[in-house]
């Protein structure tokens, strides 16, 4: 009982005034607390580890692990206790995580990482090297297994530390406390003689807008922390449960009218555009919607939502697909492939997404691995075209028939083509007429034409979609299809591979 209570004080009386009143930090225990499910039983691990070892003491050897549950569900919790000389990761650290993510795997248990380190210590860098590396690994190979890794950048997360978050499927950032680089200000200014802040060389808004290391920003660690739980909760694992009675309702109405979507939907393919949040917001069981980097590639929006209960991603164009808002989907979608979860893309594309100019000829290679992940997802997808061009080169980035969904539904404003009919018309004229300014008539007749076999109900009455439907029954359709899927609850790849060969 005495060794607990001196590995639970963590780096004593010193390093918990430098971490609570200098930092602005929660303790470690108290971070774990408001995480895990109150009062519901919790498991920790190797408690005693560290204790007078042949460098020194090493209370719970700078690491806390312990299985609790998140939403009702068992998960595996990896906290590093910043009090004990800011986290530094000893090689007791390493095989106590090493030792915790062992048992994560064998259980099958998703696994949250609240990183808090300035790295390995340096007079024991031979020690750790390889430890470090492996512990990388299991990350990676406990993913691929399909065991939901996640983490909390709480504090700073520097060298080898700065790998487990960016490692993580879903990584949180506190702002202006979190930071993740390899080497820090000191560092850059030893070699560059460039002074540089913490914030600006690796904080929150840097990695959730520009690099994209990271995928949710918080302001506290509160906040931090319900985002956490509401990652845990589109996990898609089947829980225990809890020992209390669950007050939520399987299912609840939007918050807005779903016949503001008919007002909203644009009557004409160019101009304006519907947005994002406002169609999910008509859509989702109580306008609730979990969105995956929000700061990131803002012209896709990607997030998890329920409708009638049922859990799916929503992937959801909100302007042309740029290169970040591709790199961004293409995460997304191999999240929901991961977690078995369904996937409902919203398309609501311009005129003239098909125009490129020469400096966006980058953009292709991001649509491609978009693509890709889109015919490699292993889960069920309904697309819904609601304004715009359906057919074209970017249309296909975001899912269609011709990528796998299992269902494609358009708007009546939508037009179907690779190329919007003036477009066309003016290539063929132009070809057909070469310096000709006098042959305004054929280029009427071209338009007409085109017009007419772009129309959605002409393509609607050749069965290339599987519907025309009215804007206020977007929320029922995407409630059917999900049902539909989930008669099969579980699509293998023995079954991905069969539909390769038919």
């Amino acid at each position: 009982e005495t060794l607990l209570k001196r590995a639970k004080l963590g780096g004593g009386e010193k390093g918990i005034n430098v971490h609570v009143k200098r930092n602005k930090k929660k303790l470690i225990r108290d971070r774990i607390r408001l995480l895990l499910d109150e009062d519901q039983p919790t498991l920790e691990l190797s408690s005693l580890a560290g204790i007078e070892l042949e460098y020194g003491d090493v209370p719970g050897a700078g690491i806390v692990t312990m299985i609790g549950k998140v939403n009702g569900i068992w998960c595996m919790v990896i906290a590093n206790d910043a009090t004990i000389k800011g986290g530094t990761v000893f090689p007791i650290t390493l095989k106590k995580q090493l030792r915790a993510q062992e048992i994560a795997l064998q259980n099958r248990l998703p696994t949250i990482y609240l990183v808090d380190s300035g790295g390995g210590f340096l007079p024991l860098q031979a020690q750790i090297f390889n430890e470090g590396g492996r512990s990388f690994y299991n990350e990676a190979v406990m993913s691929a297994a399909g065991v939901p890794q996640a983490a909390i950048v709480c504090g700073s997360c520097t060298a080898g530390a700065a790998y487990i978050p960016a490692m993580a499927e879903e990584s949180v950032i506190l702002h202006k406390t979190g930071t993740i680089f390899l080497g820090g200000p000191p560092l850059v200014f030893a070699a560059t003689g460039q002074r540089i802040t913490s914030e600006d060389l690796g904080g929150a808004t840097l990695h959730c807008g520009v690099s994209g290391c990271t995928d949710h920003f918080a302001e506290t660690e509160e906040e931090a922390i319900t985002t956490m739980r509401d990652i845990v909760a589109t996990m898609n694992v089947d829980g225990e449960g809890t020992d209390l009675p669950d007050p939520t309702e399987p299912s609840e109405d939007p918050l807005y009218d779903i016949s503001l979507l008919e007002d909203l939907a644009p009557c004409k393919m160019s101009g304006y555009q519907l947005n994002a949040h406002h169609m999910l917001a008509c859509v989702l069981d109580g306008s609730r919607f979990h969105e995956f980097k929000k700061m990131f590639g803002s012209t896709l929006v990607t997030g998890f939502g329920k409708v009638d209960g049922n859990l799916a991603g929503f992937a959801v164009s909100n302007g042309k697909i740029t290169e970040s808002s591709a790199l961004k989907g293409s995460h997304f979608i191999q999240l929901c492939s991961q977690r078995n979860i369904p996937v409902v893309f919203l398309q609501n594309f311009g005129e003239d997404v098909t125009c490129q100019s020469s400096s966006e000829t980058e953009l292709i290679k991001a649509h491609c691995q978009l693509m890709q992940a889109i015919a490699c997802c292993t889960t069920p997808s309904i697309t819904i075209t609601t304004g715009g061009l359906s057919g074209s080169l970017e249309s296909h980035a975001l899912g269609s028939l011709a990528m796998g969904s299992r269902f494609h539904f358009t708007y009546p404003n939508v037009k179907i083509g690779g190329y919007s009919p003036s477009q066309i018309a003016e290539a063929i004229h132009t070809e057909q007429n070469p310096g000709n300014k006098q042959s305004e008539d054929s280029l009427s007749d071209l338009k007409e034409t085109f017009d007419l076999e772009t129309d959605v109900f002409y393509a609607a009455a050749r069965i290339r979609n599987d519907g025309v439907i009215m804007p206020t029954d977007t929320r029922a359709v995407i409630e059917k299809c999900l049902r539909i899927f989930k008669q099969n609850k579980k699509t293998t790849s023995e079954d991905f591979h069969a539909n390769l060969r038919m």
